[in-house]
C-alpha cells in the first residue's frame, strides 16, 4: 500500500513538472495575438482589425474565447473595425482574483469597449452566452450602443428543466475535474496523443467520464475543427491550462444569473438589432427569439437554415452581412 502511495505522488509529481514545462513552451511558441490590457489589475486579450465607425466588438459563447471570431472578424475588418477579447480566465487572458459575476463581466466588457473604441457608440455581437452580455450591456448603456447582433440567444435557459440544471452542475463538476487533470498535465498528454495519431488513448480516457460528457466533447471538437486550421495549435494549446478549466465552471455557475437578468430586459436601445438562429433550434426556441428581435423597433429575425448553434463557423458569411446590415443601417 505504501509503495502505491509512493508511486502515485511520483507520478503526479512527474505530471505537474509536465505541465509546467509544456506551458512554458507554449508562451514561448504562441504569444497572444492582440494586446493585453489592464483591468482593475489583470490583464485582459483584446485582438482588434480594420478601421472605421462605428466600431464591432464581438463578445464570445460560455468558454470560448477571441479565436472563435477568427475568420468572421477577418471579414469585418474589410468594412470596418472589429475588436474580439478573451474574458478572465480564457484565452491569453488573466483569471479572475474572485469568482466572476454578470456585472464583473459587464465591467470587463466596458473597459474593453473604451480601449477598443474610444469614443462614440459600438455594435456589439454576442454568440450563445455572449449575447446575454451583450443585451445586459446594451439595455444598462443604450448611448454606448449603436447596433446588437445576437447569434443564437440560449433562449432555452428561460425556462429550464430539471434535466437542464443537472446537466449544467454535472458541466461545472467536469470543468473543475479538467482544472485538475490539466495540472497534473493529463489534458496536455491526451491531446498530443491525439494529434500525433493516436486517438485510442484520449478516446478510452474520455469514456470514463460518462457516455453525456464523452458525446459533449465529441461534438465540442467536431465545432472546433471547423476552425481556420492555423488556429487549431492555438486552441490546443489554451485548453492545456488549467485556468481555462476554472473560468468555464466559473462562467458556467454564472449562467443562470445572466438568463436571469436579460428576462427582467422590456425594451433594447432603438438601434439596428439582429437576431439570428440556428436552423437545428426547436419551435419554443425560435418563438423565444423572435420576442427578443421584438424588443427593439429595429429588430429583425433571421434563421440560419444550414448552422447548428455555432452559426459563425457553419455560416460565417451570413454573419458578416448581417453584421455589415447593422453597421450601415445604424448610421440612418
Amino acid at each position: 500500500m505504501l509503495a502505491l502511495a509512493v508511486a502515485s505522488v511520483l507520478v503526479a509529481a512527474a505530471g505537474v513538472v509536465y505541465q509546467l514545462i509544456g506551458t512554458r513552451r507554449d508562451a514561448r511558441r504562441y504569444p497572444p495575438l492582440g494586446t493585453m490590457i489592464d483591468v482593475a489589475g489583470r490583464r485582459l486579450h483584446v485582438v482588434c482589425a480594420g478601421t472605421g465607425r462605428p466600431s464591432v466588438l464581438f463578445e464570445s459563447g460560455i468558454a470560448a474565447s477571441s479565436l472563435s471570431w477568427t475568420r468572421v472578424l477577418r471579414d469585418t475588418a474589410e468594412f470596418t473595425s472589429g475588436c474580439a477579447y478573451d474574458r478572465a480566465g480564457l484565452g491569453w487572458s488573466d483569471p479572475s482574483r474572485v469568482s466572476l459575476s454578470i456585472e464583473m463581466m459587464l465591467d470587463q466588457l466596458r473597459a474593453v469597449l473604451r480601449h477598443a473604441a474610444g469614443t462614440g457608440p459600438v455594435v456589439l455581437v454576442g454568440h450563445s452566452f455572449g449575447a446575454l452580455l451583450v443585451c445586459a450591456y446594451a439595455s444598462q448603456h443604450p448611448d454606448e450602443t449603436a447596433g446588437i447582433v445576437l447569434l443564437d440567444p440560449p433562449s432555452e435557459w428561460q425556462a429550464a428543466t430539471r434535466q437542464q440544471h443537472w446537466r449544467l452542475w454535472g458541466g461545472i463538476q467536469l470543468s473543475r475535474l479538467g482544472g485538475l487533470l490539466a495540472r497534473l498535465g493529463i489534458v496536455r498528454a491526451c491531446l498530443a496523443l491525439l494529434t500525433r495519431g493516436a486517438p485510442g488513448v484520449p478516446r478510452n480516457f474520455v469514456r470514463l467520464l460518462g457516455p453525456a460528457a464523452s458525446r459533449e466533447l465529441e461534438h465540442l471538437v467536431g465545432e472546433v475543427r471547423k476552425l481556420p486550421p492555423e488556429v487549431h495549435p492555438l486552441v490546443q494549446t489554451l485548453w492545456c491550462r488549467p485556468k481555462c478549466f476554472r473560468a468555464m465552471a466559473e462562467h458556467l455557475s454564472s449562467l443562470e444569473e445572466a438568463v436571469a437578468s436579460v428576462s427582467r430586459i422590456a425594451a433594447l436601445p432603438d438601434v439596428p438589432l439582429a437576431v439570428i438562429s440556428s436552423g437545428d433550434q426547436p419551435g419554443d426556441v425560435i418563438d423565444r427569439h423572435r420576442r427578443l428581435a421584438r424588443l427593439s423597433p429595429k429588430g429583425r429575425h433571421i434563421v440560419a437554415a444550414r448552422s447548428g448553434h455555432w452559426i459563425q463557423f457553419d455560416e460565417p458569411d451570413l454573419v458578416v452581412e448581417a453584421i455589415r446590415d447593422t453597421v450601415e443601417r445604424s448610421w440612418l
